[in-house]
C-alpha cells in the first residue's frame, strides 16, 4: 500500500468502477465507492462478493481474507462522502459534459491536495482539468479491461499536471499490482490510439467483404497470435464505446484515417453493441457468454 494513502474513492460502479473498487480493497485500502444509481452500487458489491468467492473456492483466497477484502469497502450514498477519501478515481460514463460536472464536484468537496483521476479510455485529461481550481493534480489513470485481470495501467498527464501527482499515481498503480506506462495528453492516448484504427480496419474489411467475421478474427488470432480477434474485442469492449472513441480521434486530429465506418455507426444506431446488448458481431447469452 502507498504509505501516503490509506482511503481510495471511486465513482462509478460499473464493469470499470467495481473493478477497481476491488483491486484497490484487495491491496489493502479502504475504498468508497460511489454510483448515483443505488441498484447499480448494490450490484457491483454483490458482484465483487461473487468474484472473491470464487477465488475462495478455486483455494486463491482464504475465507477469512475475503471477509477482510469486503469490510474495507463501503457504499457512498452521496460524493460527500469523498471528503474523507486521499486519492479519487472517476470511473462513469465516457462522456466529457458528465466527467466535467463531476471533476467540478469533486474539486468542492475533496480535501487540497487530493488527486482526481480519471478511468477515461480517450477524454482530455487537460479539459476535466480545466473544470477544477487544482489542474495541477487532476491526471488520468485509465485501466484496462477487466480490472483484476489486466496488469496495465496507463497513466495520463495533462497539460497542467505536476510531476509530483504524476509519481502518486505511479506508486499507487503500483501497490495496485499494476505496471504504469506514461502517456501525454493526445486523443486516445497511446492505447486507444493504436487499439481502435485496427479494429476499425477490421470492421471496414467485413464491410468491403475482404473477408468473413470468423475468416478476420482467425487471422488475427492465429497469424498475430493475438488472444481475440478485433472484432469479438469491440463485441468485448462494446460498439458504442468504439464509435465514441474513434469519433474523438477523427475530431481531435482532424484526419480522415480515424474516420468510423458506416457499418460500426449502423450497428450501433441498431442497438447491437456486443456483450452488453446480447448481440454484435458474434451473439451472447444472458451472462455474456457467447452463444
Amino acid at each position: 500500500m502507498s504509505p501516503a494513502l490509506r482511503t481510495i474513492g471511486v465513482v462509478g460502479a460499473g464493469q470499470m468502477g467495481r473493478g477497481i473498487a476491488q483491486v484497490a480493497a484487495q491491496s489493502g485500502f479502504a475504498v468508497l465507492l460511489h454510483d448515483e444509481n443505488r441498484g447499480a452500487l448494490d450490484a457491483a458489491l454483490a458482484h465483487i462478493g461473487d468474484q472473491l468467492e470464487r477465488q475462495v473456492q478455486k483455494g486463491k483466497l482464504a475465507p477469512a481474507a475475503r471477509s477482510e477484502i469486503l469490510a474495507r469497502l463501503r457504499p457512498a450514498a452521496d460524493a460527500g462522502a469523498f471528503a474523507s477519501a486521499d486519492f479519487v478515481i472517476e470511473a462513469v460514463s465516457e462522456s466529457q459534459p458528465l466527467k466535467a460536472r463531476l471533476f467540478e464536484s469533486l474539486d468542492a468537496t475533496c480535501r487540497p491536495g487530493v488527486v482526481l483521476a480519471s478511468n477515461t479510455s480517450s477524454i482530455s485529461i487537460t479539459r476535466l482539468a480545466s473544470a477544477t481550481r487544482r489542474p495541477s493534480l487532476v491526471i488520468g489513470m485509465h485501466f484496462m479491461n477487466p480490472v483484476p485481470v489486466m496488469e496495465l495501467v496507463e497513466i495520463v498527464a495533462g497539460q497542467s499536471t505536476s510531476a509530483e501527482t504524476i509519481e502518486t499515481t505511479r506508486g499507487l498503480a503500483k501497490s495496485l499490482g499494476k505496471t504504469a506506462v506514461l502517456a501525454q495528453d493526445y486523443p486516445g492516448f497511446i492505447s486507444n490510439r493504436v487499439l481502435m484504427p485496427m479494429i476499425n480496419e477490421a470492421i471496414f474489411a467485413l464491410y468491403e467483404g475482404v473477408g468473413g467475421r470468423d475468416d478476420i478474427d482467425t487471422v488475427m488470432r492465429l497469424g498475430m497470435r493475438h488472444p481475440m480477434g478485433p472484432l469479438a474485442l469491440a463485441d468485448f469492449i462494446g460498439l458504442d464505446t468504439c464509435l465514441a472513441i474513434l469519433e474523438i480521434l477523427h475530431s481531435g486530429f482532424g484526419d480522415p484515417k480515424y474516420r468510423p465506418c458506416p457499418l460500426l455507426r449502423r450497428m450501433v444506431d441498431a442497438g447491437l453493441l456486443g456483450r452488453k446488448s446480447g448481440r454484435g458481431f458474434y451473439d451472447y447469452d444472458a451472462g455474456g457468454a457467447p452463444a
